[in-house]
């Protein structure tokens, strides 16, 4: 298991999305507002290395965000 020691993943969190035209992003400044498809209820997906590997809840607790994995998804086959 050493080895693993070295490996790094990275660990992505989606709370929503949406669609908005380029000309909209452009515009996009600092404090802007980007509503997303997604409510406070909403489960949130974990990625890792781009691939969904889990979905859980967005837990705030002080000042800190974390998430709890509430469900991990079943392995993906290899398409080689």
């Amino acid at each position: 298991m050493a080895t693993l020691d070295n490996v790094s993943v990275d660990l992505m969190v989606v709370l929503g999305t949406t669609k908005m035209p380029i000309h909209q992003v452009m515009r996009l400044s600092r404090g802007a507002i980007i509503e997303l498809d997604a409510t406070e209820q909403d489960e949130v997906k974990v990625l890792a290395n781009n691939l969904p590997v889990a979905s859980g809840a967005v837990v705030v607790n002080r000042n800190r965000i974390a998430v709890e994995v509430k469900r991990m998804l079943p392995k993906m086959a290899d398409h080689r």
